[in-house]
Formats: C-alpha cells, sequence, structure tokens
C-alpha cells in the first residue's frame, strides 16, 4: 500500500509538472510588461499544493515553472525554481479538501511572495532599480488571476471530491 501512494504522488507530480510548463509556457500566455508575462500555471502550482505532500508539490512547481521558462525566457528559469519552491509553503494538502481554511488565505501569501521574488530578480538581473510599477502591476494580475481560477477548480473538485478519490 505504501508504495502504490507514493506511485500516485510520483505521477500526479509529473503530471502537474507538464501542466504547470505548458499553461505557462503555452496556454493563455499573455505578455505583460517588458519583461513577464501572464498564466494559469500558479493557479495548477496552488492544486498540487493543496493536493499533494509538499515536497511533491515543490518539485511539481519548480520543475514545470522551470522548463517553461527554459521554453520561453530562460534568464528567469533560476528565480522562477526559487520562486516556485516558495510559493507552495503557504498550503497544506494535510485536509479533504483542496479549499481548506488555509488554502483560502495561500494564494494571497504566495501572491506576496511572486511579487517580491521577481523584483528581486529583475534587480538581479538588469542590476538597477526597475519599474517597481510595471513589475508589482503585472505579478499582482497573474497572482489574482491564479488565486481566482484555484478557487474555482478548488470548488469543482472539493464538489466532486477528487481529493478522496486521489488520495484513499
Amino acid at each position: 500500500m505504501k508504495y502504490d501512494i507514493k506511485l500516485r504522488y510520483i505521477t500526479l507530480t509529473g503530471l502537474f509538472a507538464a501542466l504547470i510548463a505548458l499553461f505557462t509556457a503555452y496556454i493563455l500566455h499573455i505578455p505583460a510588461g517588458p519583461n513577464g508575462y501572464i498564466h494559469l500555471g500558479d493557479a495548477l502550482i496552488y492544486l498540487a499544493a493543496a493536493l499533494l505532500p509538499t515536497p511533491y508539490a515543490m518539485a511539481a512547481g519548480a520543475i514545470g515553472g522551470g522548463l517553461a521558462d527554459l521554453l520561453t525566457a530562460p534568464m528567469w528559469a533560476p528565480a522562477t525554481v526559487i520562486i516556485k519552491i516558495l510559493i507552495v509553503i503557504p498550503f497544506t494538502s494535510k485536509h479533504n479538501k483542496l479549499l481548506a481554511k488555509r488554502n483560502l488565505l495561500a494564494p494571497v501569501i504566495a501572491m506576496l511572495i511572486t511579487i517580491t521574488g521577481y523584483y528581486f530578480a529583475e534587480l538581479i538581473l538588469y542590476g538597477k532599480e526597475t519599474a517597481f510599477l510595471i513589475s508589482v502591476t503585472s505579478n499582482s494580475v497573474q497572482g489574482l488571476g491564479s488565486a481566482v481560477v484555484f478557487y474555482i477548480l478548488g470548488a469543482a473538485l472539493d464538489k466532486a471530491n477528487v481529493k478522496a478519490l486521489i488520495v484513499r
């Protein structure tokens, strides 16, 4: 039984990593500001974080986000890997529902991590202060959009009792 659940987690990690890469790099990929883009990949990272144990969700986010950046904007890949690992931390998979109380607030914290992380990444990459307003605005829109999609998908998946079916 123990191997069965680990195999499910590894399989879901790979599936989420692939979906995160696709939804970040290609599906609804909208350029925003001079250096970034808006995507739905983070919503899938949030779902992974609410469904999978933390190390698996971190791997899915880092691999999926990192791969998306390697395919579209390679200079961002190192920062993305770190940021995607960090945005998993506010979530928990230890409840029966994806939209547990903690996971209702977690996207807001994840958005703040994203805004701060990419702002500092821009400072490192470009060696000077970047357009703070553009960075914060595009990452805020990104974070809010991902939160809304997470809430909608989480509610639908909770109604279908998907977590109990997958993680028996």
